[in-house]
């Protein structure tokens, strides 16, 4: 744990009300959260922080917003800028937080916007639409590019395509922003990848199938050729044998110290943890448990490892929990808090 204490936002929908990201104070004794205070934004699907942690900036309706992180964790809003297009569901930075990345599921957009060193999101560098046709007709066939997640090397961006089952790959261009495709990672068919994460040491790549209820695990080499290398090294279950029907993967999160991974089921309200090798990339599921609400559409462990907290968004809850990562237990440990149509969490440490 790096910090003593944490803040925590929490996006989400603004069906009922204004306030689309919730600021807590996170009581790591506890496990819990504390209000602190409420901001102002429509329909923030998704949240993401600058690599230097001073910026916050959220998705919103036809747009992002970006807020300066005071000491603090206030937010102070900078400014917002359209994407051009239909709200997007997910965003990121690359690691010098010079472009902003926004993912389009809506209308199969990607979408780069150049980021100030004062973190205001400038003009737009560079907008692709995915062209395709996918497998399964009953589901959705047509691109929904639901992440875009950048290489740690800042070589390449992953955009992972539900509806297309693959995840597209891109060198970016960083003095024009533009976006060139050099590869595609084929996912199983009808798997649906939905989110990415990179390890620390950028050697593995780890994808997250919404309708697969899998991880699949990649090895990742920048090649001399300036080209990308991916080699599938295993697929590993999220729900087990007798999941509920219908059960689809929504959240993929590391731990704070990068060696666990936390992954939620909706359909199957479970949440599951699993173990990384640091030497193999490879995963070992430890715990897959309920979390107590409906559509856990993001989880994740407390900075401590001790607790986690789940996010259901048609029960508008977040459900806390006690966690012992050893004997692969999780119990309930405080209180639900009510909120509406939760989407996202993240912690921020408070120097």
């Amino acid at each position: 744990m790096r910090f003593e204490k944490y803040v925590a936002y929490v996006s989400s929908y603004t069906k009922r009300n204004k306030m689309g990201i919730t600021i807590f104070d996170v009581d790591i004794e506890k496990g819990t959260f504390i209000y602190r205070n409420s901001i102002e934004i429509s329909n923030s699907s998704y949240l993401t922080s600058s690599h230097n942690d001073q910026f916050l900036y959220s998705i919103t309706d036809m747009g992002v917003k970006s807020y300066e992180i005071g000491a603090n964790g206030d937010l102070d809003e900078i400014n917002f800028t359209s994407v051009n297009g239909m709200r997007g569901c997910y965003l990121s930075t690359d690691y010098t937080d010079r472009y902003l990345f926004v993912a389009g599921y809506h209308d199969g957009k990607i979408t780069v916007l150049r980021v100030g060193e004062d973190g205001a999101v400038g003009e737009i560098t560079d907008e692709i639409y995915v062209q395709g046709m996918g497998e399964v007709s009953d589901r959705s066939y047509v691109p929904h590019v639901s992440c875009v997640k950048m290489s740690r090397d800042n070589k390449f961006l992953l955009a992972s395509d539900t509806g297309m089952d693959h995840v597209n790959v891109y060198a970016l261009n960083y003095e024009t922003g533009k976006l060139k495709p050099v590869d595609i990672i084929r996912s199983d068919q009808n798997s649906g990848p939905r989110h990415m994460i990179f390890s620390v040491d950028n050697k593995y790549v780890y994808v997250l199938n919404e309708m697969q209820n899998s991880v699949d695990v990649f090895t990742y080499t920048a090649l001399d050729s300036g080209y990308p290398e991916f080699e599938k090294i295993q697929t590993i279950q999220t729900v087990d044998n007798y999941h509920a029907s219908m059960s689809v993967s929504r959240a993929l999160k590391f731990s704070e110290d990068r060696n666990y991974i936390v992954t939620s089921s909706a359909g199957d309200n479970s949440v599951e943890i699993f173990k990384r090798d640091e030497e193999t990339g490879l995963l070992t599921k430890i715990l897959w448990l309920p979390i107590s609400g409906s559509y856990p559409k993001d989880a994740a462990l407390f900075p401590d490892k001790k607790h986690l907290v789940s996010l259901n968004h048609e029960s508008s809850t977040l459900t806390f929990f006690n966690v012992d990562l050893e004997k692969g237990l999780l119990s309930m440990c405080a209180k639900e808090v009510k909120i509406d149509y939760p989407n996202c969490v993240i912690f921020h440490g408070i120097k």
